[in-house]
Formats: structure tokens, sequence, C-alpha cells
């Protein structure tokens, strides 16, 4: 992360991960963080409105710089080139707006990666506290609606639908979080190339023809197929040239296992 997570915030983020992974999370107090992070009571509480914020902390100002990342390639950033202001970050009108979502999800991984012992630990309290298992999902669910957003002012009119939009947002974070996932659980394994083709392939799928487009296109493109279902469920099915096929389905948090069937039978059928 770039020079936002200060000094101090790194420290009362790192005490409290520790603090909560050796006491537990309800036994651990603000006293005790703010002891271990060596700020005062008050202090912490003007940057961390709970004990539940501290250990989200990263992710809030992780989102403000995907924001920010965004907010460059939006095309009211013309505007500005025009009007004087912030000339270095004018509209490119050949930017993807599928990669820069990609690139905005990289910046989440490899701030997980680069805070190795604290995204670890992060993780397994969160495995053991439901109340941040929820946080968690909220978390996730502003990361899309930020990627949705992006897509629906930058794509071009024949696909900035907010079906597709939310689709590809959705399979962003999905393939995002299975990955960063199987590396917490194995943090010696570089996944970054895995995620690099993950997403290569997601925008492969998005750019690829409509069913009503010029039937010569290159049969080895993927095809996709996105629909939502219901409220809150999302499925995107791509088919490569070799017959293979990704699902990707976004349910509503709580979902089990024979939802999560369910969803990926019928996104094949």
């Amino acid at each position: 992360m770039t020079a936002v997570r200060t000094h101090t915030h790194a420290q009362a983020v790192d005490a409290a991960i520790d603090l909560f992974s050796r006491q537990g999370y309800e036994q651990t107090t603000v006293e005790e963080i703010a002891d271990a992070a060596r700020v005062s009571r008050a202090t912490f509480f003007r940057r961390f409105r709970s004990k539940e914020d501290v250990v989200f902390a990263d992710h809030e100002l992780l989102l403000e710089e995907v924001v920010v990342m965004l907010a460059e390639t939006r095309p009211e950033a013309r505007a500005s080139e025009e009007s004087g202001r912030a000339p270095e970050r004018a509209w490119d009108p050949t930017t993807d707006p599928y990669l820069e979502v990609c690139r905005a999800a990289r910046l989440v991984f490899d701030h997980h990666v680069g805070q190795r012992e604290t995204s670890i630990a992060r993780h397994q309290l969160l495995q053991q506290v439901p109340a941040l298992r929820d946080r968690e999902l909220v978390t996730t669910h502003r990361y899309e609606r930020a990627f949705t957003a992006y897509l629906r002012d930058t794509l071009p009119p024949d696909r900035s639908t907010t079906t597709m939009s939310i689709a590809f947002a959705a399979s962003v974070v999905a393939v995002h979080n299975a990955i960063l996932r199987r590396w917490l659980r194995n943090p010696h394994l570089d996944l970054r190339p895995e995620l690099e083709e993950a997403f290569a392939d997601l925008r492969r799928a998005a750019v690829s023809p409509f069913p009503h487009d010029d039937d010569s296109a290159p049969s080895s493109a993927p095809a996709v197929d996105t629909d939502v279902a219901s409220a809150g469920e999302v499925r995107t099915v791509a088919t490569g040239g070799d017959g293979k096929r990704v699902v990707v389905t976004v349910l509503e948090p709580g979902a089990g296992p024979d939802d999560v069937a369910r969803a990926v039978r019928d996104a094949l059928a």
C-alpha cells in the first residue's frame, strides 16, 4: 500500500491483529491495543470507532486507493483536462475499463501479499469470529459496487448495461478472493501469474462477440453468457474454443453448498 498507511495506522492494525490472535477477539480490550500500538485511547478512537474497524482499517484505505485509481480514467476526467486542472489525469480514449478494474483488484491482492503476516493472521481471525466474517462480506460488496459503477461510466454504450457491469465486477472479485484464499493457505506459493491469467480469461470473455454479432467471428474466441437468475444471484458462463467452460456465480451471504451446486448446475443447463 502507499504511504497513506501511516506508521501510527500500521502500528495499531498490526498490534490489534497480533493481540486478537494471541488472546482472542472478545478478550482483547481497546486499552490493550492502544498500549501495544503506543497511542492513547483517545487517539485510537479518533482513527478507529471500534475493534472491528481496526481489523478492516486497511480495507478502508485500499478502497479509497481503488476509487482514486479508477477515477483517473473515468470520463469526467476529460472535463479536468479541458478546464486546465490535473492534466496528468486526463481521460484516455484508449483506456480499457476491464483492464483498469483488474489493475485495481491486483492492487488489493498485492497489498495482502506485501503484508504477509498480518494478512494471514487476519484471515485466521475471520474464521473464528462470525461477526467479522459478516463485515468481510460487506467489504467485498463495496469493492463490487465501486467496480460496477466505474464500468457503467466508462464502457461503450453497447456494453455498459447494468447486468454486464455487475457480472464482470462480481467475477473479478470472486476470482480475486478465491486465489487470495489459496495464497493465505499456502503463502509460499507465487499465485500472481495465475491471478493475471484468470483476469485475462475474464476480459476475453467480456469482450467476446454477442450472439447477434457477426457469425464469422473466430470460433476460438470465448463466448460469455451472463444471467441474473434472481435477486442477489449473478451467473457468468464463459466457453473457450477448446470447449472448456468457466462458471462464476455470485450468491447472497449465507448461501450453503446446496445453493452453490444449484447455481452452477442451472448455469450449465
